[in-house]
């Protein structure tokens, strides 16, 4: 915060008067309810937009009257907030000026219980010369005015000081001129890191998933065929980022009530919900573009992809059990994708083998949620039906999908297409005593608590399991090119 105390002595005694959107919160709490608008009931969207005809008041009446908007799980500036709780206990009067509406403003003000009084949208929409007049009503000429927006030039030009918060150095340069600066808050610079959190690059991992027909098929010498494998990994990491922003719009207050994921970009407003939906706009483009540059069977998966991955979004994720099918049918699609661009044919066994791997890791992924939450002392996951008590089925289920994929496996081994098509086809155990010896050591690793990423994402990180997983795709590789009956002669 920077402070210029030479011009206190005309403005510090005023009413202090502050901004809600992108002021004392860095989010849109308009934007925000539209989002939980669009979450509870995606019909009345159309009805709220209708509302527009009548004004941009009526708008938002009917938005704020159709959703639980809470202000207990908004971000707020905690150096601002600080500076306020200073003034007040200087016995400054505070007042919150916003042209949220009123509903919102004041479950803002009951919540951080600093404002003597409030000022918001009700039935005329409060923003420039409209807020001034409202807050000439209420205080007369003698204020001071804390925002971040140039709409609020007009309000900074009638104030007797400014606070400014966040403010861009356009808008910084001409409030400078015209009135006497209070206080500076900077806006905080984000940077490409949060960016690539917030597009969660790390999970990008999991669409190395989409080169495993062009290991099975042992086409990695066709440079075409790897080419064509490298596009679709981009358009399919393209689609799911934009999905991640669009799913961390939808869990906004779900997220914010969650131990870790309330650190997220989206989370804490560090990235603005107009800037994350451009970003995933331009992503979806970018994947589409590349999908039918590659073909049209990998543009319908992709298609798929983004349908399901929406619905999970949605409400899939809500119903036990079916997420994490879902989410074992998003892995394989991944398979079936990397298939669907090289023009190969997907092999029965390995679809099988995948469903229930991923069944298995799904699960690996909701117990780790719940050994968390039973170690902190909770009961249920945020967001999700799934409670505590669930461990004493979902573990064994866990296990059990963990151990049917290994049968499959084993069963592929003893095919007549394994044995005419791989020259030591009994190479391949070593493979299944591989997945054995990994899938009991993520279930542990889960008991113990010590799973705190996607279990995709860990094994690929994991030095134990990387040299798990090489062994077992080097034991593959060996099994197809050595023959057993060479070392005999």
């Amino acid at each position: 915060m920077q402070r210029n105390d030479q011009n206190l002595a005309t403005g510090i005694a005023f009413p202090l008067v502050v901004d809600l959107d992108g002021t004392l919160t860095p989010s849109n709490t308009l934007l925000e309810a539209i989002c939980l608008l669009v979450k509870q009931s995606p019909t009345k969207l159309a009805r709220a937009l209708g509302c527009l005809t009548k004004g941009r008041a009526a708008f938002k009446d009917y938005v704020v009257a159709n959703t639980s908007f809470s202000a207990t799980k908004l971000p707020y500036r905690e150096n601002l907030l600080e500076y306020l709780r200073k003034e007040k206990g200087k016995g400054r009067q505070l007042v919150l000026a916003t042209a949220s509406h009123r509903t919102v403003a004041d479950l803002v003000s009951e919540h951080l219980g600093i404002f003597d009084d409030v000022i918001a949208t009700s039935s005329t929409n409060l923003k420039g010369r409209r807020k001034l007049e409202a807050i000439r009503s209420k205080l007369g000429e003698d204020f001071v005015y804390a925002g971040d927006s140039s709409a609020d030039l007009p309000v900074w030009e009638a104030a007797k000081g400014a606070v400014l918060v966040g403010a861009s150095t356009a808008t910084t340069k001409i409030v400078g001129r015209t009135t006497p600066l209070e206080a500076q808050f900077p806006q905080a610079s984000f940077g490409l890191k949060r960016w690539a959190i917030a597009l969660r690059l790390h999970q990008w991992l999991k669409n190395l998933l989409i080169f495993v027909p062009l290991l099975t098929s042992f086409s990695f010498f066709d440079s075409e065929k790897i080419i064509i494998s490298l596009l679709a990994f981009f358009s399919f990491s393209f689609a799911a980022s934009a999905t991640y922003l669009v799913n961390d719009l939808w869990d906004l207050q779900t997220d914010r009530a969650h131990p870790r994921k309330r650190l997220r970009p989206l989370a804490l407003a560090e990235i603005s919900i107009v800037s994350a939906l451009t970003v995933a706009g331009v992503l979806i483009a970018l994947a589409l573009l590349l999908a039918f540059v590659i073909s049209t069977p990998f543009l319908t998966i992709i298609g798929s992809y983004l349908l399901i991955t929406t619905s999970y979004s949605w409400f899939l994720k809500r119903y036990v059990i079916l997420d994490v099918i879902v989410l074992s049918v998003l892995y394989t699609l991944r398979i079936l994708a990397g298939a669907a661009a090289i023009m190969v044919t997907t092999s029965t066994w390995l679809l099988a083998f995948s469903v229930f791997i991923f069944l298995s890791l799904a699960l690996v992924k909701r117990c780790a949620e719940l050994v968390s939450i039973e170690q902190s002392g909770g009961k249920a996951t945020s967001g999700r039906n799934y409670r505590v008590g669930d461990l004493v089925v979902l573990w064994p289920l866990g296990v059990g999908a963990a151990m049917s994929a290994v049968v499959i496996f084993g069963l592929f081994i003893s095919a007549p297409e394994t044995v005419a098509r791989y020259q030591s086809p009994l190479l391949l155990w070593l493979v299944a005593l591989g997945l054995v010896y990994w899938l009991s050591r993520l279930w542990i690793k889960t008991a113990r608590g010590e799973m705190e990423d996607d279990p995709v994402i860990y094994a690929l990180m994991d030095r134990s399991s990387q040299v798990i997983v090489v062994s077992m795709i080097a034991a593959i590789l060996g099994a197809y090119l050595i023959s057993w009956e060479a070392f005999y002669g």
